[in-house]
């Protein structure tokens, strides 16, 4: 069965740095364009794009008789970039050329790691003028009713997130039983840990975050948390509702092995349940292939080996300094860990690269 070989015993620092794992300043001679929404210098990036994509957007360019992308250089600084065509300048338009352009690379077998019929998603994620500001994606079909005054910019097929490297968002869980008359913090927290499915298309085998999912375009961020849960762990809307509370949010900037960039914002909820609940997690729609509830220190020992998804453990960590186990006292570290936690990409110089 598909799985992760567990590794020598990592530092939380180390788990930390395996998910927030890239820099600008660390491209590898690689020149990183960025991704505009218009050809203006006052435009912002929406996406970092590697030389290989830029290359095959070229091409597009070249046999195209209404060409949906523009390539320019800053005079002043001599920075390049690439953008969507001057006429391409609403949410729908940009969103027909993202769907037209993935579904044609998929098609031509382009980047089968990322965008081949098994790897494809069939999910539409939202793109945002700003990561950091309002998620306004228009609350019915209609993308163009904010006349494009909004945050939200357009909507593209998540599997090919990481070729254009867009800022992506998702909703994660911890559901945990607490006994408060446990001395030992520690102790104290017993966790519902699922196993991914073996036939996932990403990281299968792998342990997971109690509830966790990707945001699609027109889906809330609490909404998200309700339909994960009952698709992946039969966890009841009603108790969702009732028990759910939002935590915070990480932020990391991920480097895949292949090297596309998947810069990422998870919001983080927990679910504690109440003493003598009946309510257990169970797969549901195949994704997860068991639950199983651990006790905290034995899911610190699979966190440590490497058997977690790589940002399922940087949540779990955020869940030790929320609880007061890992602290300044304890975790030489403990100041880089928090603030990698909460990153921002380096999204002030997109821009300028």
């Amino acid at each position: 069965m598909p799985g992760p070989t567990p590794t020598e015993p990592q530092t939380f620092l180390q788990i930390v740095k395996a998910c927030d794992n890239f820099r600008l300043s660390e491209a590898k001679g690689e020149t990183l364009l960025p991704w505009l929404l218009s050809p203006t210098l006052d435009s912002p990036a929406v996406g970092l794009l590697r030389p290989e994509v830029v290359v095959q957007l070229r091409k597009d360019v070249e046999t195209s008789a209404t060409p949906a992308w523009e390539f320019g250089r800053d005079a002043a600084s001599g920075r390049e970039w690439v953008s969507f065509a001057r006429e391409i300048k609403t949410p729908s338009a940009r969103s027909r050329v993202m769907k037209e352009t993935c579904e044609r690379w998929r098609d031509s077998g382009l980047w089968p790691d990322e965008i081949s019929p098994c790897k494809w998603r069939n999910e539409l994620y939202p793109v945002y003028r700003n990561p950091f500001g309002p998620r306004d994606f228009p609350g019915h079909a209609d993308e163009d009713a904010g006349s494009d005054s909004l945050n939200y910019a357009f909507r593209m097929e998540r599997a090919a997130s990481g070729l254009f490297g867009i800022v992506t968002f998702g909703v994660h869980m911890t559901v945990f039983e607490e006994d408060p008359a446990e001395g030992d913090l520690s102790a104290r927290y017993k966790l519902w840990v699922p196993r991914r499915a073996a036939t996932k298309q990403t990281w299968p085998g792998y342990l997971d975050n109690s509830v966790a999912g990707g945001i699609e375009a027109g889906l809330g961020v609490f909404d998200c948390v309700v339909k994960e849960s009952m698709e992946e762990a039969s966890i009841p809307e009603d108790v969702v509702r009732q028990w759910a509370r939002a935590t915070g949010s990480v932020s990391y900037f991920f480097r895949t092995p292949r090297g596309w960039l998947q810069p990422e914002v998870e919001y983080v909820y927990d679910l504690r349940l109440p003493p003598g609940s009946d309510v257990q997690p169970k797969p549901l729609d195949g994704e997860v292939e068991s639950f199983e509830l651990l006790p905290l220190e034995k899911v610190v020992e699979h966190m440590r080996a490497g058997l977690f998804k790589y940002n399922c453990a940087i949540v779990l960590v955020d869940f030790m300094v929320r609880k007061g186990i890992i602290t300044p006292d304890n975790e030489p570290d403990y100041q880089e860990i928090v603030t990698r936690l909460h990153g921002r990409f380096e999204y002030d110089r997109w821009a300028s690269q």
